[in-house]
C-alpha cells in the first residue's frame, strides 16, 4: 500500500507572490497602500476601503493563538497518521488572522493566547506551508 500525499494548496495569479516568498522561508502579506490594512488572504480589492493599491510586505511571523481546536483522530484518509493536531486561528502581528495548524508540541498543551512564531512544512513543489509553534514570549 503506497503513502498517500498531502493534498497541497493550490497558487492562483494573486496568491503567487505568497507562495514564491515561502520557498525561501519568507511570510509576507499583501497591505492596502490607501488606508494601510493588512489583506489576509491574498485578493485583488482591499476589503477595508476598496482600495486596489495593494503591495507585498514581510512579516516577522510571530503572534498569538486566538481560538484552537484538537482533532483527536484521523478522519480524513489523505491525511494518516496525524492525529492528534491542533487547528488554530493566529493573530499575526501585522494584523492578519491565519487559520493554521500548531506544531512542535503536544496539540493538547495548545491555549488561547499562546505566543507563536511561523515555521515551514516543505511541499513538493519547492514551496512551503506556513504553519506555527509555540514561542517563549511571542518572538522567536
Amino acid at each position: 500500500m503506497t503513502e498517500m500525499k498531502r493534498p497541497e494548496p493550490p497558487v492562483s495569479e494573486i496568491s503567487a507572490p505568497f507562495w514564491d516568498a515561502t520557498r525561501s522561508g519568507e511570510l509576507v502579506f499583501q497591505w492596502c497602500v490607501d488606508c494601510e490594512r493588512v489583506v489576509f488572504y491574498p485578493r485583488t480589492i482591499c476589503p477595508g476601503c476598496l482600495g486596489d493599491r495593494l503591495e507585498w510586505r514581510p512579516s516577522r511571523g510571530i503572534g498569538r493563538v486566538y481560538a484552537v481546536t484538537v482533532e483527536p483522530r484521523d478522519t480524513n484518509p489523505q491525511f494518516p497518521l496525524r492525529a492528534p493536531y491542533a487547528v488554530a486561528l493566529v493573530d499575526v502581528e501585522d494584523g492578519a488572522r491565519m487559520l493554521t495548524n500548531i506544531v512542535g508540541c503536544d496539540p493538547l498543551t495548545v491555549t488561547v493566547g499562546m505566543p507563536v512564531a511561523v515555521t515551514w512544512e516543505p511541499l513538493s513543489d519547492g514551496r512551503q506551508l506556513p504553519q506555527f509553534t509555540p514561542t517563549e514570549g511571542g518572538g522567536p
